[in-house]
């Protein structure tokens, strides 16, 4: 059976299917000009790009007096406790709940308190050390404040948007969750995606780090390997679940931002959702895309050098005086923060990383980088 359409039904089908990519294309340049507007933060310094800057791979570029551990807010003043990550192939994140195998993955933040990107990007804006707004209304009368946030708000929502804050509200995180979608954060081009689509030859050295990194020596695959195949394009290197790895304190964070060396970040415990003791300690694991050009590193910073997280899980297989000595300060790499959670039969598994096969794996780590943050390699 054949059904005929009328030619202005098909003029209309036609003229729809080319309208939604455009209309997603608006909403995601609404989002982009939200995200980098600074009139949205307390005193009208700060916006969503000045902690996930576009030029270092969506991090913070700045020193904050912590060396960029963790992020200064608005007042210029306060100081985070937990450091700003990459929001670069964020959009893959699943949300917050439990994976295929059962285990709790997914959410946003390190340790999923927004279940999705669309909760993480409202909640900075009326984070007192960060953009320091009072509450939601107060974000959407900022926004109103622009004539061209006004219409392009009206164009995508409707008239009557700003009735409801709520409603307005989650129109702008939704926004902005439309522009961190565009392909600038998520291009695939680094010198490993050209690689798997025969772009790229990878020099003897990235080569032996990729076989390293995919081979069962080390436990790189327990956390940043969802599918254990190799040569498989798209990949986000992360599992997206939490772990307790037996990361030390951050002292100096602590100690400018007023919290104190006895106070422990209790990760995953921290979440509403979850209310376990077994999981204190415990934070997301991070994509590797990108690693090598958004240090500091771990989730409070504590590590400078992409060279000194690899040489940390030295600590849990060798014995000696040096695997247990922090090669950036020259001390003992300190206790962790959450002693009784750490997951000691997971660090314990492998092989212990040697000097050539750290250079090896740092080179293919590298490969992992985006083509237009390459040159911050030679930082």
């Amino acid at each position: 059976m054949h059904i005929r359409l009328c030619p202005f039904i098909l003029l209309a089908i036609a003229t729809f299917a080319l309208s939604v990519p455009a209309m997603a294309a608006e909403l995601a340049e609404l989002g982009e000009a939200l995200f980098f507007d600074t009139n949205l933060s307390a005193n009208r310094t700060q916006a969503c790009a000045t902690c996930h800057n576009p030029a270092t791979a969506f991090t913070d570029s700045r020193d904050g007096g912590v060396g960029g551990a963790v992020s200064l807010g608005d007042d210029g003043v306060s100081l985070g406790d937990r450091n700003t990550p990459s929001i670069t192939y964020a959009t893959f994140i699943p949300d917050f709940g439990r994976d295929n195998a059962g285990e709790i993955a997914g959410g946003a933040f390190y340790d999923g308190r927004a279940a999705n990107l669309v909760d993480q990007a409202g909640q900075p804006f009326t984070n007192p050390i960060e953009m320091a707004l009072p509450d939601n209304a107060a974000v959407v009368d900022r926004v109103r404040e622009n004539p061209a946030h006004v219409e392009a708000m009206k164009q995508h929502f409707g008239d009557s948007i700003f009735d409801d804050t709520d409603a307005a509200f989650r129109a702008i995180s939704e926004s902005i969750v439309a522009f961190e979608q565009t392909s600038q954060f998520a291009p695939f081009d680094s010198k490993y995606d050209r690689f798997l689509r025969g772009e790229y030859e990878l020099t003897v050295k990235e080569e032996i780090g990729r076989k390293l990194f995919y081979s069962q020596i080390f436990n790189c695959h327990v956390c940043h390997q969802i599918d254990h195949r190799e040569l498989i394009e798209g990949v986000p290197f992360t599992t997206h679940r939490y772990h307790n790895i037996g990361v030390p304190v951050n002292r100096e964070v602590r100690q400018k931002n007023g919290l104190g060396e006895s106070h422990r970040d209790l990760g995953l415990l921290e979440n509403p959702a979850i209310d376990d003791p077994s999981q204190a300690g415990k934070f997301k694991v991070p994509t590797l895309r990108n690693v090598a050009v958004t240090g500091p590193y771990m989730h409070n910073g504590v590590f400078k050098k992409l060279e000194t997280v690899i040489l940390f899980y030295n600590k849990f297989i060798l014995t000696n005086r040096e695997s247990q000595t922090n090669p950036e300060t020259g001390q003992p790499w300190g206790k962790p923060e959450v002693s009784e959670t750490v997951e000691v039969d997971l660090l314990e598994d492998g092989q212990p990383v040697s000097s050539l096969q750290l250079s090896a794996l740092v080179a293919f780590l590298e490969t992992l980088t985006d083509k237009r943050y390459e040159p911050l390699l030679d930082r």
